[in-house]
């Protein structure tokens, strides 16, 4: 099992960064970094992929209605190039909130912009002349659209691979097993991995009956609060503005993917009463409604023993890359604990 972690994209990047040696030899594999509507991805991982020399690094997720299919497929060949070859490209459509009130672009059809977005960027890997003649995507327009002076183009650069791993985030089922058939990996939230098989096994099932066998098998890369220790339980509650902000907020009443997951996992009335809380401003009632239960089972705290009980479901459910957000008040202490965790998920 890869153990990974995520730079926090709020502030103190180059800081974590300057750290990043420590948990390196603590253990840690690979580094996400998110993008939201903060500061982009793409910058953030340059730097990343100039101060580092063997983690793999990854987007966790860049969204792709805020860019072309073609650009994404440069960027990540650009990012490949600069680490070596140790990019993943983590994607995915995020939610009509942040496309439509952030990027003010619509938020439709986001399945099948999934599936052309992989397949355009794998063709500009392979650096085929690029004619793509899509639902969603035609490359070059077609006659009648545009000028009409476009001309199939291929890749200048001859990338570093021709087949850069893609991890598609996906909590849907449609989502889930267009991941299962055509991505290198999948990145679900909120990972409860006794409930898991229940709310995504028939998804993944579907999508691996469609997978290429000429791709890997399929990387679940699960998150996890991560702290360890006999006196340590209450640090679960630090998840509850968290839960509250995705379940409450994330999304309308009637079209929250995360309140529909919550309820998936057995707390459909849990889900709606925080929903109610949150989109009336009781912010801090919503993280006081979040299930205890629901807490624990998407996390790792606790005494080393409990800890080790939770990787081991983790694994049983397919979990392939664990990663971790370690909680402790020093940098000393956090990479103290990338180091436990390690030696509990060999």
């Amino acid at each position: 099992m890869r153990i990974g972690m995520s730079l926090n994209y709020a502030g103190g990047f180059a800081e974590t960064v300057a750290e990043l040696a420590d948990f390196e030899k603590a253990g840690l594999d690979i580094v996400f970094v998110p993008e939201a509507y903060s500061y982009d991805a793409v910058s953030q991982l340059g730097y990343l992929a100039a101060r580092t020399g063997r983690l793999q690094i990854a987007s966790g997720i860049l969204q792709l209605y805020s860019r072309t299919p073609t650009l994404v497929a440069m960027t990540a060949a650009g990012l490949d190039y600069v680490s070596d070859g140790r990019f993943n490209l983590g994607i995915g459509v995020s939610g009509p909130q942040v496309i439509e009130g952030w990027h003010g672009v619509p938020y439709d059809h986001p399945i099948g912009r999934t599936r052309e977005t992989i397949e355009i960027c794998r063709a500009v890997w392979r650096r085929e002349r690029l004619t793509y003649q899509g639902r969603h995507y035609q490359i070059p327009l077609p006659p009648g659209q545009g000028t009409g002076l476009g001309k199939a183009l291929k890749l200048i650069n001859h990338p570093v691979r021709e087949r850069i791993p893609i991890f598609l985030a996906a909590v849907g089922r449609r989502n889930t097993a267009l991941a299962a058939e055509l991505a290198e990996g999948w990145q679900p939230i909120f990972y409860f991995p006794e409930k898991a098989a229940a709310v995504w096994g028939d998804a993944l099932a579907e999508g691996t009956a469609r997978r290429d066998p000429s791709l890997p098998p399929l990387d679940v890369i699960a998150q996890a609060s991560l702290a360890i220790g006999d006196d340590v339980a209450d640090l679960v509650d630090l998840g509850r503005p968290a839960l509250a902000l995705y379940i409450g907020g994330m999304g309308a009443r009637g079209q929250n993917f995360y309140a529909k997951l919550a309820a998936d996992y057995g707390y459909p009335d849990e889900a709606r009463a925080i929903q109610d809380a949150y989109l009336s401003g009781r912010k801090d009632e919503a993280a006081a409604l979040v299930p205890r239960s629901l807490l624990e089972g998407i996390s790792l705290i606790g005494p080393r023993s409990h800890v080790a009980e939770r990787i081991a479901a983790l694994r049983e459910a397919g979990v392939t890359t664990l990663n971790v957000q370690p909680l402790a008040p020093t940098h000393e202490q956090r990479v103290r604990l990338v180091e436990q965790v390690r030696e509990l998920a060999s």
